[in-house]
């Protein structure tokens, strides 16, 4: 039991191969692009518009225009 503790105590300490400010940030870029994606998709499959026409600031404007009326 003591040799394991031995061990422990002798190894080096792990570095991390991705620090975590570039793990956060890769994270918020895959976030970023699947939310764009998933505009494109719900518009344009489902609602049977041009996808590109999602990402147009005049559509998400309509949009809120429409639930801010209700």
């Amino acid at each position: 039991m003591e040799e394991k503790q031995q061990k422990r105590s002798l190894r080096r300490p792990r570095r991390r191969l991705i620090p975590i400010w570039l793990r956060l940030l890769i994270v918020l870029c895959l976030i970023t692009i699947s939310t764009l994606a998933g505009a494109m998709v719900g518009y344009g499959m489902l609602g049977g518009g041009n996808p590109f026409d999602a990402l147009k600031p005049a559509t998400w404007q309509h949009i809120i225009d429409l639930v801010e009326k209700q």
